[in-house]
């Protein structure tokens, strides 16, 4: 009951979150025919275009099958339960998109994560490898490995994050079979 409670919880502060990610006027939370509070609200400037959110032109995400959970284990350990060191696992994923003046698709990801110690675990910074891709079909738009910090504060208990990747940038010419995936990666930086 409670892990379905904080998943509960997690999953609304992360559509929580986008709300907020998907626009640029301060006053959006605001109820229709509201007026914002004096003082609160910046001079528009005409001369700069905004940009446009665009979720029905948003390629999906995906979390491609073998990527979703990362586990390490002790020197010489490889394989044996008993030696696991943690263990990494993406959730829920979600994106959002903006089209900007010159004709390219900005694309935030962001993936809800869990970390768990295991037996040869211990507390503190564990570096997840974390790849964004972006495909067309058979062609591969964008693709780069991040490095991705979690805090195992206390070994017997897990953690939980949320990995954001900002500004993955890819034309906006995009075809009906365009994808993002996201998941975990221990190949080359490179694509």
């Amino acid at each position: 009951m409670f892990e379905y409670v904080t998943r509960s919880v997690v999953a609304l502060s992360l559509v929580a979150v986008l709300a907020g990610c998907n626009t640029d006027n301060p006053n959006a939370a605001l109820s229709p025919g509201a007026t914002p509070p004096a003082g609160n609200t910046p001079a528009a400037d005409p001369s700069l275009p905004t940009p446009a959110v665009v979720q029905a032109n948003c390629p999906s995400i995906v979390l491609r099958d073998g990527t979703a959970s990362y586990r390490t284990y002790a020197k010489g350990g490889k394989d044996k339960p008993d030696q696991v060191v943690y263990q990494a696992s993406l959730a829920d994923t979600t994106r959002a998109c903006v089209l900007s003046a010159d004709t390219n698709l900005t694309i935030k990801v962001m993936a809800q994560g869990r970390l768990i110690g295991g037996p040869a675990g211990k507390a503190g910074t564990v570096s997840l490898p974390i790849r964004v891709v972006v495909t067309d079909g058979d062609k591969v738009l964008y693709s780069e490995l991040t490095k991705f910090d979690a805090t195992l504060a206390d070994v017997s208990q897990p953690a939980q994050f949320i990995f954001v990747k900002d500004n993955v940038t890819v034309p906006s010419d995009l075809g009906g079979l365009a994808k993002v995936y996201v998941g975990f990666d221990e190949g080359p930086a490179k694509k």
